[in-house]
């Protein structure tokens, strides 16, 4: 088939799934209750959990997802950032695998939004009737639109073939944000913080204020004052930290300004134990660690050096705080 015939074929693909997603019947929130087989359950009431499914980088480490991390309330469950593997990490902590309550997007580096298309289209195939509510900063209504573009095939395969897929099913409710609360619903508040990220326009740290605890989850950032502000006193402070001493110009294209890049776009162990000092979390969860050869027992001893005396830990994948 030629590009044209290609282009035009998809063209009516996405024509077809407009037109059908415009008659279907979606039931409005409708609630997430398929679990994998033998997950374990979360807990009842107000309890609130942080749980770090994928901690990596853009390193493709098997034994290191990548970023994503889930603040359940109850049965709620808010999913911040999307990394690779994002949806088999979530049916391993035991979250629904039809959809999240809402999703939280920090910015559009590839490493924390490649499963995206995993979480929007394996939540529809597993059952998800309603729009996922998606919140991000601006560019991620641009991007899911491609994303949707790009499986069109699938989706209308899915739902004029034998699967009978559930018509709109695949739907998002994408807000994009620069800033603020993003969500307030049944004592859960979450408020979008924007944070310093290199050459970005757009980069969000997260606060989530539940009836039970707090939590700020910093996203990829340099030392941020007003994500400090934010962080005061929080029960949970999740935040991303390289180690200051490995970092040296590396022999590759690009490799002299290494150092330039980890300073303009990341915070250090020393900048990131300065910062709890003077905030004082209640638990300080170390994740999207950029190691470069160096141990955990550096990083936090870089971390106690600059002052932090609290509560700290390295997350690992599927950890639970």
């Amino acid at each position: 088939m030629s590009n044209t015939g290609r282009r035009g074929g998809c063209a009516w693909m996405v024509r077809l799934l407009v037109a059908i997603a415009a008659t279907a019947t979606i039931v409005p929130g409708a609630g997430a209750q398929r679990f994998f087989p033998g997950s374990p359950p979360l807990p009842g009431g107000d309890t609130t959990l942080v749980i770090t499914l994928g901690t990596g980088t853009p390193v493709p480490n098997p034994g290191r997802d990548g970023p994503a991390t889930a603040v359940t309330v109850g049965g709620r469950v808010f999913l911040f950032d999307a990394g690779p593997g994002v949806m088999r990490k979530i049916a391993a902590a035991g979250l629904p695998i039809d959809g999240v309550t809402a999703a939280f997007i920090s910015h559009l580096h590839s490493d924390h939004t490649l499963g995206l298309p995993d979480l929007i289209f394996s939540t529809w195939v597993m059952g998800r009737a309603s729009p996922l509510r998606l919140h991000g900063p601006p560019g991620l209504r641009r991007m899911t639109d491609h994303l949707l573009a790009a499986w069109s095939e699938d989706t209308v395969i899915r739902i004029t073939g034998l699967e009978r897929g559930r018509p709109g099913g695949y739907r998002l409710d994408v807000r994009e944000t620069a800033s603020g609360v993003v969500y307030d619903s049944a004592g859960v508040t979450v408020t979008a913080i924007r944070v310093p990220h290199g050459d970005w326009a757009h980069a969000l740290a997260w606060r989530i204020d539940t009836p039970a605890r707090s939590v700020v989850i910093s996203g990829d950032t340099r030392y941020s004052e007003a994500l400090e502000r934010a962080a005061t006193g929080v029960d949970v402070l999740v935040h991303e930290v390289y180690i200051a001493a490995r970092v040296a110009p590396e022999s590759r294209p690009g490799g002299d300004l290494w150092p330039r890049y980890m300073k303009a776009f990341h915070t250090s162990d020393v900048e990131l134990g300065a910062l709890a000092s003077r905030a004082r979390p209640r638990l300080l969860v170390l994740s999207h660690v950029l190691f470069m050869g160096g141990t955990e027992r550096e990083l936090l001893d870089g971390i106690r050096r600059a002052g932090f005396r609290g509560a700290v830990t390295v997350a690992n994948d599927l950890g639970r705080y």
